[in-house]
């Protein structure tokens, strides 16, 4: 049975993190928690790794993770192009959970599925996480479930779905019932284009019509 380590734990948490660090750079999975629901973590940029995700939630390469960022400048280096309407929505709602699908880095060596040349990034605001994500680079991260059950809101719940298949599990206690908002802002980029809520979440769509303009949302 892969350990969970509970990070209200000093001890534990100094065990886990390090363990996490060494489970990633193998290319294993590791749940972690985030500010929305628990998400089970890879290497972005290792495609077995990735792999191994999508196999353990039962998913196909058409429904590609989104990538966990440490910071907004990660962002640049990620994304081919940024619209002002982005850093705008990036500003008020990173960290948090506020998913935003952009074009690619065309030079990026990963493969994470049928992207269709776009990438979905958030920064999470847990501090667990982030100090993670500081340490490892971008990692994919998908909700830690098997597709079609409910998202794991603590590192137990992901544990029963999620068992053997995942190297360890961090628990930071109880997580968010909602996963986070997702927008496609890749329309954007085109004349008189606009973003598209993709995925309702914990940011509201009216709070981000209020921020971007109404007449820019889809």
């Amino acid at each position: 049975m892969s350990p969970i380590y509970d990070c209200s734990v000093e001890a534990e948490l100094l065990t886990g993190m390090r363990l996490a660090r060494v489970a990633i750079g193998r290319g294993d999975l590791v749940v972690v928690p985030t500010d929305t629901v628990y998400g089970v973590a890879a290497d972005a940029f290792n495609p077995s790794a990735v792999q191994k995700l999508i196999d353990a939630k039962g998913r196909t390469r058409q429904s590609p993770p989104p990538v966990l960022i440490p910071g907004i400048p990660t962002l640049d280096a990620l994304a081919e192009s940024v619209p002002d309407e982005v850093r705008a929505l990036v500003a008020a709602f990173w960290p948090g959970g506020l998913t935003i699908i952009l074009p690619a880095q065309s030079s990026l060596a990963w493969d994470l599925g049928e992207t269709r040349g776009t990438v979905a990034l958030r920064m999470p605001a847990n501090p667990i996480t982030l100090e993670l994500l500081s340490e490892t680079g971008p990692l994919a991260v998908s909700s830690a479930n098997l597709t079609g059950e409910p998202a794991a809101t603590n590192a137990r719940a992901a544990e029963l779905m999620l068992g053997d298949s995942v190297a360890l599990y961090l628990d930071d206690g109880a997580g968010g019932t909602l996963a986070s908002t997702i927008v496609d802002a890749t329309g954007l980029l085109a004349p008189e284009g606009k973003l598209r809520i993709v995925r309702d979440g914990v940011i509201s769509a009216a709070d981000i019509r209020d921020l971007v303009g109404a007449d820019k949302c889809a």
